[in-house]
């Protein structure tokens, strides 16, 4: 059947992002739980955000007490990149029916909608969205379980270790910004600029709240850098 085609396809396209996403999952799940989350708050995080770097994020909030407000302020801020993946893919998928164009919005992350930037021609074949929607629920899923399981070794795993994964949150967040500055040093200004305030910030603010602001501030020149050059 053509929808079991696609589905195929679809999962075998996914690998590489539930390769990816496993370890780094089980490093989220580790951490949240050392940081006081139970197993259910922390798989909750998973299955209703969904965006490791926003949990990472989260997470490290908790720890220096920031408020709910703080937290979800900041996390809108840094997906804020989300509503322009989802218009980019709503456009790509305009030939398919509305709900499951709606279904496919939830799973867009940065991998999945690469991959599914890479795959267009699945738009055009029918039962297509059988093959993104493969795709987007294996690496959905792939990141609740990695959390799951990180959660439930984060109990026996020596404090040592688990405070050695700390660094993945600096990692997750270089990656991110690595290819950004490689191809435009203004990226590396923004950031060099976010980092400055969230300095000064935090000297006369709550942790949270530093971060918030200095965000905002950072993004909204940046904004304007990048208008300038376009």
């Amino acid at each position: 059947m053509q929808e079991t085609s696609q589905f195929k396809q679809g999962l075998v396209a996914g690998v590489p992002i539930m390769l990816g996403y496993l370890p780094i999952a089980i490093t989220y799940g580790v951490l949240a739980k050392q940081a006081g989350l139970t197993l259910l708050e922390l798989t909750s995080m998973s299955v209703l955000v969904y965006a490791g770097a926003a949990q990472f994020m989260g997470t490290n909030m908790l720890v220096l007490g920031a408020g709910v407000v703080e937290i979800v302020l900041a996390t809108f801020v840094l997906n804020f990149r989300h509503f322009v993946l989802s218009l980019s893919f709503m456009y790509q998928s305009r030939s398919f029916p509305h709900r499951w164009r709606a279904l496919l919005a939830l799973g867009l992350t940065d991998e999945t909608f690469s991959v599914a930037s890479l795959k267009t021609k699945q738009t055009k074949e029918v039962k297509g969205y059988y093959f993104y929607g493969a795709l987007f629920l294996q690496a959905y899923l792939s990141w609740v379980i990695g959390s799951i399981i990180g959660g439930i070794v984060g109990n026996v795993m020596p404090t040592s270790i688990s405070q050695s994964l700390g660094i993945a949150l600096y990692a997750m967040f270089i990656a991110l910004l690595v290819p950004s500055v490689t191809k435009n040093l203004k990226y590396g200004a923004v950031a060099i600029l976010a980092m400055v305030l969230n300095y000064t910030f935090g000297h006369i603010l709550q942790d949270g709240w530093a971060i918030v602001l200095s965000t905002i501030i950072a993004s909204f020149f940046g904004s304007f850098l990048v208008r300038r050059q376009s």
